[in-house]
């Protein structure tokens, strides 16, 4: 028995490969854009704030995610890959969050927090905090924040106008967005 070639099947195949590998070349474009963007963000936000840690806190299931980006004044801040407090993280902080709560702690040891939340904030080294939600039309993304380690910060109003500009700056992108 001979196989026979047949030369539209052959290029159906080959257009079919060929739409397959755009597909994931566009994806990985897309994955780096988004990077660059959020690198970026964060970046410019640590510098202009003089802060010692902003980092992304992206969620992959409903209320449970952890640090994907964070740009450090000190390498020893980092925390990237931590997961959140999750018995701390409830559906009532979710809808506050996807509410457009901006939360800014001055100092983490007189603010008036849940003991798991300081403890929480304590592991990670922080003195203040500022957190800022990421929404898209699909929900809360993720929570940019701002941390001071070595010391309380007052938050003016002029830093969380930078840190709501750059949650804007992130939620639309098409790449965050999942256009």
């Amino acid at each position: 028995m001979s196989i026979q070639f047949d030369p539209e099947i052959h290029m159906q195949r080959r257009n079919s490969e060929a739409g397959a590998m755009q597909s994931i070349l566009q994806r990985l474009s897309d994955s780096m854009q988004r990077d660059q963007l959020v690198q970026k963000t964060t970046d410019t936000i640590r510098s202009s704030l003089q802060v010692d840690r902003v980092a992304i806190y992206y969620f992959y299931n409903q209320w449970e995610g952890q640090v994907t980006f964070e740009s450090l004044s000190d390498n020893d801040f980092s925390i990237y890959g931590s997961t959140g407090p999750d018995q701390c993280f409830n559906d009532e902080y979710a809808d506050l969050y996807l509410d457009g709560r901006i939360r800014a702690i001055e100092d983490v040891e007189t603010a008036s927090i849940e003991p798991c939340h300081r403890d929480f904030l304590r592991h990670l080294r922080v003195r203040a905090n500022l957190v800022v939600p990421v929404l898209t039309d699909k929900g809360l993304w993720g929570l940019l924040v701002a941390h001071n380690c070595r010391s309380p910060k007052a938050w003016s109003e002029a830093d969380i106008e930078q840190m709501r500009a750059g949650a804007v700056t992130l939620s639309s992108a098409s790449s965050i967005r999942g256009d």
